[in-house]
């Protein structure tokens, strides 16, 4: 897929059935999570974009949230960390059909998880990563 200008552009690149289920996954996210900043990182939807600068002078730019249409998968990452773990972790048991690694909810469609669960994530993603991005690792 060519590289999208803006995230409407991204989600209108997209072949159906994902179009419809990136589609449904952006409108979620704008809604729990109305003050991150919808952009494109790269090549993913990107969400509350940040800037970031480690102790050891590494620096760079990333979202708390990012939405990214695999071709197995659709991948979204969540870029916090809450009570010393990982924000994705503690919702793994409320995704069962989902994959959960340390950050990222892979999925192959919308339909195999609960959507009710993944705005809980993303709300609280939100308030975590709003404003100065307290909480994002």
């Amino acid at each position: 897929m060519p590289e999208a200008g803006t995230p409407q552009e991204f989600i209108d690149g997209l072949d159906e059935p994902r179009r419809a289920d990136v589609a449904a996954l952006d409108a979620l996210i704008r809604e729990a999570a109305p003050d991150l900043e919808p952009v494109m990182a790269g090549t993913m939807l990107g969400y509350g974009p940040f800037h970031y600068r480690y102790a050891s002078g590494r620096e760079g730019d990333a979202t708390v949230i990012a939405l990214a249409s695999q071709k197995r998968h659709i991948s979204l990452y969540v870029l916090c960390s809450v009570d010393g773990g990982y924000l994705a972790e503690k919702y793994a048991a409320r995704l069962p059909r989902a994959s959960i690694g340390k950050s990222c909810v892979r999925f192959p469609r919308l339909a195999v998880v609960d959507t009710e669960v993944l705005r809980e994530l993303v709300a609280e993603a939100g308030r975590l990563g709003s404003g100065d991005a307290a909480g994002v690792s």
